[in-house]
């Protein structure tokens, strides 16, 4: 079964998802375009790691279950009115770093191991305040300083984008192919969760043939092996909300497919 939506689903954005969908995203854009790549070029899956405090966390304020019995909720109310007396110790939850692992691609020249292109897709954390953001920076000007192209794939509405020069409309999700020898210029692909993602061009040595990626296609087919079908349930409310209008938009399309009662 394919996804509901013409291009990006909503519903995949939910923290209970998205990491699952990074790491199979990532692992079919690589297997994707290695047919398509001159034999000069191979594709590896990088990875990057940084120590990330609890306040950093994509899944802070989300609760794990819902649904509250009148009981529980008493005993949490009379917990919170106990007088603890000064000389009394309590139990207190210390913030501990947490080890972040980022996967990326990199397509290196096999002569000489130079990294011809690198694709990133942005996770929550790379564009949350903090240690996330930080990292992925420091990454991002490395990468727009050197010879190496940038692809950077952004399918998540929530959060800080990341930063451009120019007043540009807002849109839900962006692509940006940063060819190092056009820059500062980049291609950007804004598109709306109405839309279809774009394709877009593989950016490599000028003398090749530069194929073509078609994320649309990749993320069906991810949705379909990976059984989201079965896991998500449409009558309820994606996580992050989609603006009103999309609301009522995405409501009809969900109720016209038998998806929503």
């Amino acid at each position: 079964m394919h996804s509901p939506f013409p291009g990006m689903n909503p519903y995949l954005e939910n923290p209970v998802f998205w990491a699952e969908v990074h790491h199979r995203l990532i692992t079919a854009i690589a297997d994707a375009i290695e047919p398509n790549l001159p034999l000069e070029y191979r594709v590896g899956i990088e990875k990057r790691t940084y120590l990330s405090d609890n306040s950093d966390s994509v899944l802070v304020g989300i609760p794990d279950v819902s649904v509250f019995s009148q009981q529980s909720l008493n005993k949490q109310h009379s917990s919170t009115t106990t007088q603890v007396s000064a000389a009394d110790a309590i139990t207190v939850t210390m913030p501990m770093p947490e080890n972040v692992t980022e996967s990326y691609l990199e397509i290196r020249e096999v002569e000489t191991d130079f990294a011809i292109t690198v694709i990133e897709i942005l996770s929550p954390k790379n564009k949350r305040a903090g240690e996330g953001r930080k990292v992925y920076e420091i990454n991002r000007k490395q990468v727009l300083a050197s010879l190496t192209h940038l692809i950077e794939i952004d399918l998540l509405r929530d959060g800080k984008p990341m930063p451009i020069l120019e007043d540009i409309p807002a849109t839900d999700y962006r692509i940006v192919v940063s060819k190092s020898d056009r820059r500062p210029q980049a291609q950007l692909y804004g598109f709306s969760v109405r839309h279809q993602i774009p394709t877009f061009p593989l950016p490599l040595q000028s003398k090749h043939t530069e194929p073509i990626v078609d994320i649309h296609t990749l993320l069906n087919a991810v949705y379909t092996r990976a059984r989201y079908y079965l896991a998500i349930d449409y009558n309820q409310e994606p996580l992050p909300s989609l603006k009103p209008e999309d609301a009522v938009w995405a409501d009809t399309l969900l109720r016209e497919q038998g998806l929503r009662i």
